[in-house]
Order: structure tokens, then sequence, then C-alpha cells
């Protein structure tokens, strides 16, 4: 079989199961399965897949279908400027999360050297996409689950960092470790009753530790904060990822823990994402 009619066919049995993107999904998975990008794909969309090609790339489609996301199949995402690998143990990372990156290096500039921590790190793309950003920051990453931390851990070694990213498997309640100029978070922040109602992708599969923010939704978020305050530098900055309607009432959770509000930052379709604020 043809790389164009394998793609043709797959597409079609992702589109009967109602995946969303199936010409570009089964185009991510066969790049997988051939070791070529998509480009090649396309490109070469007359060659002829081998045997074994072609019942791997069966087999991705058959879990695609499922509901498996891609990123999980391929065991990598990309994000920022670089390649993560990640797996179920992690939360996939998001492109509305690179707003905190952006805020990031808005606010320092390149000669900058500081350390900063990451809490909730899962995969550790936040950290360490701004370590490759700036070459004098220290990263500290920590994380709930083992798990996230060993996935961390292999991501800064993939990308060279290890010298400079240090992480710890910890709940945020039982972390005492430094003080920090910058602080950086994306915690859970999804009502436990509405976790069931989010696409098959997400709630069969995401890890729902790095989900459930409590029956409010915002339970992680109260806990993250008040360690904050006793973690960062005064005048240290807070760069926290919300929910698109939780922006009022994280902010005066701030304000009660002695931040002040700097800004608001919409993500990519314009909801409420983050808020950078201030130690005072």
């Amino acid at each position: 079989m043809i790389i164009q009619d394998s793609i043709m066919l797959a597409a079609k049995t992702l589109k009967k199961n109602n995946i969303k993107s199936p010409i570009l999904d089964s185009e991510l998975l066969l790049s997988e399965v051939i070791k070529k990008d998509r480009k090649y794909i396309i490109f070469n969309s007359k060659k002829k897949l081998s045997k074994k090609n072609v019942i791997d790339f069966k087999g991705l489609v058959e879990r695609r279908k499922r509901g498996e996301p891609v990123a999980y199949l391929t065991n990598y995402k990309e994000f920022w400027k670089q390649k993560y690998y990640v797996n179920q143990n992690v939360l996939i990372p998001r492109p509305d999360t690179e707003v905190l990156i952006e805020e990031t290096l808005k606010i320092y500039q390149s000669d900058k050297k500081l350390n900063f921590l990451d809490i909730g790190t899962g995969s550790g793309c936040l950290l360490l996409s701004i370590l490759h950003e700036r070459k004098n920051f220290t990263g500290y990453g920590i994380d709930i689950s083992k798990k996230a931390i060993n996935l961390a851990k292999y991501n800064a070694k993939l990308q060279h960092l290890s010298n400079r990213a240090k992480f710890y498997n910890s709940d945020i309640d039982k972390f005492f470790i430094g003080k920090y100029d910058l602080i950086l978070s994306n915690p859970p922040y999804i009502k436990n009753s509405e976790l069931k109602h989010l696409d098959k992708d997400i709630s069969c599969f995401e890890p729902k530790v790095a989900l459930d923010g409590g029956c409010d939704g915002f339970t992680k978020i109260t806990k993250v904060i008040g360690k904050a305050s006793n973690l960062i530098k005064k005048n240290g900055k807070f760069i926290l990822e919300i929910g698109c309607h939780q922006r009022y009432k994280t902010i005066k959770k701030l304000e009660d823990n002695n931040f002040f509000i700097n800004k608001i930052i919409k993500d990519y379709g314009n909801n409420d994402r983050c808020i950078v604020s201030t130690k005072i």
C-alpha cells in the first residue's frame, strides 16, 4: 500500500470515530512509524510502505480511534521550541501554557541570573523551555508524582540541561527548600465534577492528578498560592496559570497572601489564562 492510500484509509477510520483532526493525526502517526517528518509524507505520497509499516500504522490508528492522544502514541509533544518526551504519567503540554514563558522572557533580560521554581513541573516543559532561553537561570521543579519527576529528569538529560535543572518528588505542602526570585505554576484547576465531561482524549488518558482541582476547581490553586508566598523572595515574581473563570477569585487569594497584581494575560483563545504578580 502506498502512503497516500494509507493516510486516506486511516483518516476515514478516525473521522468515523469522531476524531477531530483525522488527516493530521494520520500523518503524524505514519511519520512516527516510518521515522520521517510530515514533509516527507506529503512529497512522497506514492511511495510504497513495507508490510511491517502498514501493520504498525494500523495498530496506532486503532488506538487513536479509541481516543488515545497522538502525543502518547508517538511519545513526544512539541512545546515552545523543543520536543518533549511524554507518556500517560504527565499532562500533555498545551500551547496556552506558553504564555507563562512569554511573560517570563518579557520580565527578565537574557543576562539575568536567578533561581526559579516550577510547581507541578510534569514533563518539565515549562522549566526546560525557560532554561533554553535564559542561560544564567537555574530551575527547580517539584511534582507529587515520582513518575513525572523521572520523566522530567529524562527530558533535561535529552536537552543537555541537567546541570541547571533540579527536580524533587514532593507535595508542595512538604517542600521547604530554598527561596526563589521567580515561581511559576500550572496547577490542576478543573472541578472534579467536570472531569468526566472533558474530551475523551483527556478524561480517559491524561493523569487525573494533573487535572483535578477539587470540588470547586480552586483547591490546588489555593495551596500553591499559600506555599508560594513562603517560598518566594520579596519583590519576586509569581506567574500562575488559571482556568478561564477563576480570575477574580484568584486575584483575591493572591492579594490576601501579599501579592501585588501586575497583569492578567489572555491565551490564544482570548480567555483569562495567566496572572503575573509580585511579592510585597
